[in-house]
């Protein structure tokens, strides 16, 4: 199953990768050559599959839960000062995403958006530290009835160029929906009221739409 932003480029791959098989077989002799070009022709089309790829979750619906919104590893856990929204101190989990990994952004709480901006930017490698503040990126909040407000990030990184979100101010939004895409890239921050208990550490790899990283 693929993400319907990953339609248009699938298809278009699709054609290339076809005509690039038609080419080598009426224009490229040489055996070794041809099956080189080939294999390149092919990885490329997996590794584009694999991008757009929309595995289903089975998510456990819970106010007092807060999930990962997407796949990837820990990279940061920290109190720090949010300044775009909240202006005050939060806990701030970090998930970094590897082209690898599934790149869906998944509503971490159920609730209504409060707040949805976008921002265009730089294109920092995602772990760089002024990423989150400099980067192109996406401010979503959802007021959840436990929680609070929990604000996540969508944030570019060095090959992403484009954020796909869906949230919008006063929709009402569930836990481990589909929340948008991040196209070749690279990070979601989350910020999280001081007295959440972190249910992750540092280096952690983490299921998106399924693993609870929060509680109270």
């Amino acid at each position: 199953m693929f993400h319907k932003e990953g339609y248009k480029i699938i298809i278009a791959s699709t054609l290339l990768v076809g005509l690039g098989f038609i080419l080598l077989e009426n224009f490229v002799s040489i055996n070794w050559l041809n099956k080189l070009l080939a294999a390149v022709l092919l990885v490329f089309y997996v590794i584009i599959l694999q991008f757009f790829r929309n595995p289903k979750r089975n998510t456990p619906i819970n106010d007092n839960h807060i999930i990962a919104p997407v796949d990837g590893k820990v990279v940061v856990i920290e109190e720090v000062m949010e300044n775009e929204y909240f202006k005050d101190k939060r806990l701030q989990v970090s998930i970094f995403m590897s082209p690898l990994n599934v790149h869906v952004t998944r509503y971490a709480t159920s609730g209504e958006v409060k707040f949805s901006k976008y921002h265009p930017g730089k294109y920092l490698v995602a772990w760089h530290p002024k990423a989150s503040e400099e980067n192109e990126r996406t401010t979503i909040v959802v007021k959840n009835n436990v929680f609070g407000e929990v604000l996540y990030r969508q944030i570019a990184g060095a090959l992403a160029k484009r954020i796909v979100n869906y949230a919008e101010p006063k929709m009402q939004v569930i836990q481990g929906e589909d929340a948008g895409f991040i196209k070749f890239g690279s990070r979601v921050d989350l910020f999280l009221p001081l007295n959440a208990k972190i249910n992750v550490k540092l280096d952690d790899k983490v299921k998106g739409g399924e693993q609870v990283i929060a509680s109270l």
